[in-house]
């Protein structure tokens, strides 16, 4: 095997001819809105893969190489990345591993040193390591993303935000089983197609909003009255199937509604984040501005998706980030000023929930996850203060922890929302 040009700091860079010849491996997490992310930068020459990858060697694989002391997403992702490497699928002089990370203050900013330690271990350190986020961190000459690139990844977050947000509203009331998925799948085609092909304008973005969500509108639905349940934690266990044992299915077998907040509202928190620093400790003086212009554009595309919604008027929209930021510090339990991990994001997403009429919570956590314990579990007693007939329950995910006693506590929550809705509706 030829030897890689090294930086100071001792790293493989990948390279502008490894972008042409390397496949990268990316773990999933959300994978309608990956997979349409992937055809932003397959666009562009990058051979990218998303890893689907379960089951228990995944969880075997991740702590025989991470500590078990760090991070379940940490363990699962790098267990995701190491697995799929011992596959046999992949030429391993031929691969560069895609990992993405906020660079916040808590174990998941280990993310690349430890998985660059088991790469070591397993004997493929020759492998590149890329690092996808927008702190800054660790520059490569053949990763580059643009501003029209960005963009198209934000309409790609937002569209799969829509999907997601549509489907799960449709899907427990259909009165056709199999059309909604039916009808996503179709459109996840359609989506594919649009971002590989088609430049990203604002008009053409709001012109497939709206006939996304006419498409969906003209699904027969029943109008019985479902549990609703919605899903708020730490990002990767939150979202990821993988990583909290397929949650949406189950909660969706047991009839409830699943409401997921979208991916969009995590950008943006990261984002405004940013501008948060300037206006409370006086930090990103000459950056403030770009910050303020990105949560602006964000904002207005967000906004662009709601006025759709409410336009049909058949489903529920998501509220405005705007309105979002406002509401720890207006119940008076959270200050804005709290950043660490999903911070003051995870406690407004509770409340948002309540606002909007889904008092029935499930917060998804990795176990010994100082900050999400703080804002989320932490958070519940002060949330059942504001809203008295709030169900929430708080979920630990662990490489050690039984999904039958996950299941089983799911289960009781929801026995509790059913009972709570029947008293409501006699």
């Amino acid at each position: 095997m030829r030897r890689k040009k090294l930086r100071k700091d001792n790293r493989i860079l990948f390279t502008k001819k490894m972008q042409r010849e390397y496949t990268i491996l990316v773990p999933t997490m959300l994978p309608m809105h990956f997979e349409l992310m992937a055809a932003v930068f397959r666009k562009r020459g990058f051979r990218m893969e998303f890893l689907e990858d379960e089951g228990r060697q995944v969880d075997d694989v991740g702590v025989r190489y991470v500590h078990n002391d760090m991070c379940y997403p940490a363990i699962i992702v790098i267990g995701q990345l190491v697995d799929a490497l011992q596959s046999g699928r992949y030429d391993v002089g031929k691969v560069a591993l895609l990992i993405m990370q906020t660079g916040g203050g808590c174990r998941a900013s280990n993310y690349l040193s430890l998985l660059r330690k088991a790469l070591e271990r397993a004997g493929y350190a020759h492998i590149p390591v890329i690092s996808l986020n927008v702190a800054g961190l660790e520059q490569n000459p053949g990763f580059k993303i643009s501003l029209a690139m960005y963009r198209e990844l934000a309409a790609c977050v937002l569209y799969g935000d829509l999907l997601m947000l549509l489907r799960n509203q449709c899907r427990v009331r259909e009165c056709n089983p199999g059309d909604t998925d039916a009808l996503t799948r179709r459109w996840m085609e359609k989506l594919q197609a649009q971002v590989s092909t088609a430049r990203m304008s604002g008009r053409l973005f709001r012109e497939t909003v709206q006939a996304v969500v006419a498409d969906y509108a003209s699904i027969p639905r029943h109008t019985k009255p479902v549990v609703r349940v919605g899903i708020v934690g730490e990002i990767y266990v939150k979202y990821s199937p993988l990583g909290n044992n397929n949650l949406e299915e189950f909660l969706f077998s047991e009839g409830a509604e699943v409401v997921v907040p979208g991916l969009l509202d995590f950008c943006l928190y990261c984002v405004y984040n940013n501008v948060l620093d300037h206006e409370l400790y006086d930090m990103r003086k000459r950056s403030a501005w770009m910050w303020r212009w990105i949560t602006r554009y964000l904002c207005r595309l967000k906004n662009d998706v709601i006025e759709s919604i409410v336009e049909e008027g058949s489903f529920q929209p998501p509220s405005p980030f705007e309105h979002i930021t406002t509401l720890p510090e207006k119940a008076g339990v959270l200050s804005v000023g709290m950043k660490m991990g999903e911070g003051w994001l995870l406690t407004a997403e509770m409340l948002e929930l309540c606002e909007m009429g889904v008092k029935n919570i499930v917060c998804t956590q990795p176990f010994g996850c100082l900050p999400n314990h703080i804002v989320g579990k932490g958070m519940m007693r002060p949330v059942k203060d504001c809203y008295e007939d709030v169900n929430i329950v708080a979920i630990d995910y662990d490489p050690g922890a039984s999904r039958i006693n996950q299941e089983n506590r799911l289960k009781l929550m929801l026995a509790t929302a059913k009972r709570n809705m029947e008293k409501q509706n006699s």
